[in-house]
């Protein structure tokens, strides 16, 4: 939210020579994140002046409108002649006062400006946009300036526009609603800076009369406690806005449109409280105020035609809703140009409905992020009355003495706070005085508790609680507070964060990495060696991944855990593989001309429990059971680890050095086996042996087993998948269970020899059929332990070998510690190798 120093001073007495340091500091010290504080008499630099146009020239034979202009610029040029500009926007005419930068000047952002030459004519300076002017984000027009503004050409334009003034820029969090308004953030310097603060809410106002301003039903008081609304007959609809509420609205960002709407956002950022303008002469009949039916439309006021859900909340007439309510008007009883009666409404409305409103519909006005955030239920006839008086100022008309206000708003609950909860949660010592006068500063009406009081009016000037507990009575505008820690959270920041020491616990000795986060390190180091790039993908995915992966339909992860509350519609559902995500990212990539890819992921997926239940409900004024815990631990998805990884693309980019070599499906393989190695599973505990299971090729697809159980998949992706995903033929993935991996075994210092090895290959016959993890297993077991290492070096099929044979060659490294091995010795190792392959595969010596 942008708002103006000048506005705020008229509600909060601001030293006049407040820096703008000091200003964004008091309002971090109160926990506002402030995005700027800017002095806006710094951002442009040079000759601003008011221009009056004189002359416009309709350019032709460009792609777009061009209009030479000649402006009176006074005495600014030093000639008194017009300026001569060539201007692309449409939206001002001869004779009106616009702003305009003179060469030599500099616009935010070190825009400088010159004569040159542009659409065959000289253009000497700018005619300025708001957002050229850094006042806001409309660029769509110049400035056009207010027929009633005293400035005449040649005067400096910045005390006109604003330009003297310092906006502050800040970011409200969703906790504090009340800040997204000029009595909000008034509020909050004035306790920062100690200074007083006159409340904009509590102007008087009239209350609602026995007639209505018009009448209305309101069917849903849950979704709409408080409806107020008067109307005003007879405005000018001509009457302009005036410059200075265009100002503040323009340093806001909001584009001014007429003075009824206007008027409406003005009073919005002033107080608060959203509203909304009805031209009283297209409405037709009552008004009711109700949730919307299924197939009802509305076309809103941004020219969208939305189909209506149940829990939307609608204002309707005769003709059906003519505005979805708390976030946008309707196309057909909106303010036009000739619109003479108008019904100013401010309601209060469910946040929590406005909220799913505004994401269902992505209509995020607003009106509605302040409704979502909490309003006051107290500003309707106070935001009424300030509309009506402003619009019978300035376009004149009569108000209607008949004010509506149904109010079925629910008193505030008394939170009972204990008096030293604040001193033991922050470890600073707060007396219970202290903690009344804090609270007091917001508006809350703290009142004694169960135990006698002690009196201090000299600090506090109330009764306040010593022992046990207070009962505190949160002001209307802080619908936040609502528990003792929101109390708790309330002292602190008035009495200030710096106040709160900054101790460090003591970390407990001997505790470092878990054996799971260092093997989790360990995998994660040992892909990006290899050149698996990391990436981090959302858990969430759409109903329809399970079709595209060509899961089968008894599929365990086919069953997913959907989420009550998801980000978006599209994908409500947690993943129950990394490899959908993690094709989603390739596929992004690949889209923008990345062609060789090799990604790896480590993340949690989500398998639910069946028939668990709902979880207990559990509160923030103690600490859960261990029951209460393990009946919610019982609910909550079994989340195991997995890493995975998706190749595509060349794996050795080609170059002078000879040609590349595409990735494939042994790499994938190969990638599961580093994965092992690295999280120290032993060689002889790992098999891979062929399988099939979606979304692999079910001819190129490896399961990885470590002690016969399968921990992961390795291979090319099935054609269909990658067809329907629009990724690359040959891609190739793998993805692994490391939560079902055992823990590393105990690693003892390996001996080492310092005789030289024997080395001798051999080059196995065996079926097709045979794996060759088990025909390696089988050399392991004959060779006894003078074998040191064994390789597969090469696979060799041909006819001479016969049809569903296949040859395996393997490299064998023999070493004894303790001498050098005769060649006997090396041999008789090697043949029993061999003989323990033949007895359990019918092996045969290649060329034997």
């Amino acid at each position: 939210m942008r708002v103006s120093v000048s506005w705020l001073r008229e509600y909060v007495d601001l030293p006049a020579d407040l820096p703008a340091g000091d200003l964004e500091q008091a309002l971090v010290g109160l926990g506002i994140e402030v995005e700027s504080v800017a002095d806006l008499r710094e951002t442009v630099t040079g000759a601003l002046v008011v221009g009056e146009v004189r002359e416009i020239e309709e350019l032709t034979g460009f792609k777009k409108p061009i209009r030479f202009c000649r402006v009176d610029v006074g005495d600014a040029n030093g000639t008194g002649e017009p300026q001569e500009i060539v201007c692309g926007a449409r939206n001002f005419a001869p004779g009106d006062r616009v702003v305009v930068i003179l060469p030599g000047g500099v616009l935010p952002g070190g825009f400088a400006i010159g004569a040159r030459k542009t659409y065959g004519r000289n253009s000497h300076g700018m005619i300025c946009s708001a957002r050229e002017l850094g006042l806001g984000d409309d660029h769509d027009g110049i400035v056009v300036l207010p027929r009633d503004t005293p400035a005449k050409p040649g005067d400096d334009a910045r005390p006109v526009v604003g330009l003297d003034d310092v906006v502050v820029d800040v970011e409200i969090t969703p906790d504090r609603g009340y800040a997204m308004s000029v009595r909000g953030l008034a509020r909050e310097l004035s306790h920062a800076l100690g200074v007083p603060f006159r409340d904009p809410g509590l102007a008087p106002a009239p209350g609602g009369t026995a007639e209505p301003a018009y009448p209305v039903e309101v069917r849903d008081t849950v979704g709409c406690d408080r409806f107020a609304a008067r109307l005003v007959r007879g405005v000018d609809p001509t009457a302009p806005t005036p410059g200075w509420m265009q100002r503040r609205l323009t340093v806001a960002g909001i584009r001014s449109i007429s003075l009824p709407v206007d008027i409406t956002n003005y009073v919005m950022l002033e107080l608060g409280q959203p509203m909304h303008a009805f031209d009283a002469d297209r409405i037709a009949g009552p008004l009711v105020v109700r949730r919307a039916e299924t197939g009802e439309k509305l076309t809103t006021l941004d020219g969208v035609t939305r189909a209506l859900a149940p829990e939307d909340m609608v204002i309707c007439d005769e003709t059906g809703p003519i505005s979805l309510a708390a976030v946008m008007g309707g196309e057909t009883s909106e303010v036009v140009a000739g619109t003479t009666n108008v019904l100013f409404e401010a309601a209060h409305w469910d946040p929590v409905m406005v909220g799913r409103t505004a994401r269902r519909h992505k209509l995020f006005s607003e009106a509605a992020k302040r409704w979502e955030r909490g309003v006051d239920p107290a500003l309707p006839l106070v935001a009424v009355a300030r509309a009506v008086r402003l619009l019978t100022e300035h376009a004149g008309g009569a108000a209607g003495d008949e004010i509506l206000d149904i109010d079925h708003v629910r008193p505030r609950t008394p939170v009972v706070l204990p008096a030293d909860l604040p001193s033991q949660r922050i470890g600073v010592n707060y007396p219970p005085a202290r903690v009344a006068a804090l609270l007091e500063q917001v508006g809350c009406t703290v009142a004694q508790g169960t135990d006698r009081l002690a009196e201090d009016p000299g600090e506090v000037g109330v009764a306040a609680g010593t022992g046990d507990a207070l009962s505190v009575t949160p002001p209307t505008w802080r619908p936040d507070l609502t528990d003792p820690a929101d109390l708790v959270e309330e002292v602190v920041r008035l009495d200030g964060y710096d106040r709160v020491p900054s101790v460090l616990p003591t970390a407990p000795p001997g505790r470092g990495l878990t054996w799971q986060q260092r093997r989790r390190r360990a995998v994660a180091r040992s892909l990006a060696e290899r050149g698996y790039v990391e990436v981090l993908a959302h858990p969430f995915v759409a109903p329809g991944l399970a079709d595209q992966l060509g899961l089968p339909a008894d599929d365990p992860r086919r069953s997913a855990v959907r989420l009550a509350n998801p980000l978006s519609e599209e994908e409500p559902l947690l993943r129950t593989t990394l490899l959908g995500p993690l094709l989603g990212i390739a596929k992004r990539n690949l889209g923008r001309g990345q062609r060789d890819l090799a990604l790896y992921e480590i993340g949690a997926v989500f398998h639910p429990r069946p028939d668990a239940g709902r979880p207990p409900a559990m509160g923030v004024d103690r600490r859960p059971t261990d029951e209460e815990f393990a009946a919610a631990d019982a609910v909550v998805p079994d989340q195991p680890r997995h890493v995975a990884v998706v190749l595509t693309g060349d794996v050795e980019p080609a170059g002078w050095w000879g040609a590349g070599r595409p990735a494939g499906w042994a790499d994938a393989v190969e990638a599961g086996r580093d994965v092992l190695a690295a999280a120290d599973v032993p060689t002889h505990r790992i098999e891979v042996r062929a399988a099939e299971y979606a979304p692999w090729h079910p001819g190129r697809c490896a399961e990885l087993l470590v002690d016969g159980t399968v921990v992961g998949h390795a291979g090319e992706l099935h054609p269909a998948v990658v067809a329907a995903l629009e990724l690359p033929r040959r891609t190739s993935a793998m993805e692994l269970d490391l939560d079902a991996l055992p823990a590393a075994p105990v690693a003892s210092g390996p001996v080492v020899s310092g005789f030289p090895p024997a080395l001798i290959d051999v080059a196995l016959v065996v079926d097709a059929s045979v794996p060759a993890a088990q025909v390696q297993q089988a050399l392991v077991e004959g060779a006894g332990g003078l074998l040191e290492q064994v390789r597969l070096f090469d696979v060799y099929a041909s006819e001479q070998l016969g049809e569903g044979r296949r040859s395996l060659a393997y490299k064998l490294t023999f070493r004894a510690p303790d001498r050098t091995l005769t060649v006997e010795e090396a041999v008789a190792a090697r043949d029993a190798a061999v003989a323990r392959a033949a007895e359990r595969f019918g092996a045969t010596l290649r060329g034997a």
